[in-house]
């Protein structure tokens, strides 16, 4: 596994060399794929890189285990607080749509954590330009393969460093790069809403769709609902679609 973080930390280096940029930036969530990013950028640009923390509506102890990952690797860090900006935002959507009757409060939800996800993206990249820096997805394998993330949101980044790893893999990367035990150990949790989780919105498994990936066979019902999000989400992973030129 060292010698795969060695690979993982020399092509951060490359990338960021190849763009012009002088380092990396991450979003700090408290979650195990952040936390293993924020320890990838760091051993690659120790002077260069920074951890953002950005609570949206969060609960306290997600900022309490993404401070756990900045103290368990040194990395240089801020905290940008931004749950009274979300309410601006969304409270002046809301009522604009509300005032027309176009307000769909069964959909509002998604809309909400969405808007969030976007906000912490704005965020990472005003924090980048003052730095120079390109700013480092957390997306693993199982997320890519089912959409399993924002558009333009926590999907709004220049590099994917995990995007070929299971859930596994992440999980066993982390205890390598020295992640605290407990966030290595917490239920994944895009940190949505209260009390949400990744297998209980997507319907499966992170070990389930780590098999599928790996060509393993699992139930159909798992298959069925992995293919289901792989399709649906397809348009997530390209750039905007265009028309042949006529």
């Amino acid at each position: 596994m060292e010698q795969v973080i060695e690979k993982l930390v020399q092509w951060l280096q490359q990338k960021v060399k190849e763009s012009g940029t002088n380092g990396a930036i991450v979003g700090v969530s408290g979650g195990i794929d952040s936390a293993v990013v924020t320890h990838l950028i760091k051993r690659a640009f120790p002077n260069d890189s920074v951890g953002l923390i950005m609570p949206t509506k969060s609960n306290p102890k997600d900022r309490e285990d993404a401070l756990k990952v900045i103290e368990s690797c040194g990395i240089k860090h801020f905290t940008v607080e931004l749950t009274e900006t979300h309410n601006t935002l969304f409270s002046e959507i809301e009522s604009q749509l509300k005032e027309t009757g176009d307000w769909n409060e069964e959909k509002s939800k998604l809309g909400d954590a969405n808007t969030r996800a976007r906000l912490r993206m704005t965020t990472l990249y005003a924090v980048a330009n003052n730095f120079g820096y390109l700013v480092v997805g957390t997306d693993n394998a199982a997320e890519w393969h089912t959409g399993y993330f924002t558009k333009y949101g926590d999907g709004g980044v220049d590099l994917v460093p995990l995007v070929h790893f299971t859930k596994g893999e992440v999980r066993e990367l982390a205890k390598a790069l020295g992640v605290p035990d407990e966030v290595i150990n917490k239920a994944p949790s895009a940190g949505l809403w209260e009390g949400q989780t990744d297998e209980n919105e997507m319907g499966t498994t992170y070990n389930m769709i780590d098999r599928y990936l790996k060509g393993e066979e699992i139930p159909e019902k798992d298959q069925k609902i992995i293919d289901r999000l792989h399709a649906v989400s397809e348009h997530k992973r390209n750039l905007a679609a265009a028309p042949p030129k006529f």
